[in-house]
């Protein structure tokens, strides 16, 4: 259904004045036929799925999948979803998914485009927001753990 066509190459950007390598992933997916709503179309709550999709294969290139993240003692709820919609989504259409890590030092913040793998069409755009919570306390972390910082820090793309 999903296949990762490259976890993306990292970039310097700057960020609060340091620079940083930004990390990305792509993947590409096949509208499958569970995801059409009675219009013929994607039904919007997918695209959610499709963004997370990417986003496992953007933590999994820092080796800080979901289970790690448990591993090391942190959940990783979403407090933020956002989904700009361009363009509608069909049964069998091959789609990319680019998430981009746009933020880490105090929250997760990662970027997503959706395009046609054809035509390259914009299709969708969003953002999801992540923050740590103490999986034996349930306190919410006011900066990302050492943990992600030092995984990232170490990453070379």
């Amino acid at each position: 259904m999903f296949s990762v066509i490259e976890a993306g190459q990292s970039r310097q950007t700057q960020h609060s004045g340091v620079t940083v390598d930004r990390l990305s992933a792509e993947v590409e997916i096949l509208v499958p036929f569970y995801d059409i709503d009675m219009l013929g179309i994607a039904w919007h709550g997918h695209y959610a799925k499709y963004f997370e999709i990417a986003r496992c294969a953007l933590l999994d290139k820092i080796d800080y999948g979901y289970m790690k993240m448990q591993e090391s003692g942190y959940i990783w709820p979403i407090i933020d979803l956002q989904v700009r919609y361009v363009a509608a989504l069909t049964f069998d259409q091959e789609i990319r998914v680019y998430a981009e890590l746009a933020e880490y030092e105090y929250r997760l913040t990662i970027k997503y485009r959706i395009t046609d793998a054809q035509s390259g069409q914009r299709i969708a755009k969003g953002q999801t927001i992540q923050v740590a919570v103490d999986s034996s306390t349930k306190e919410m972390c006011y900066a990302s753990p050492s943990v992600l910082t030092e995984k990232l820090d170490s990453f070379s793309g």
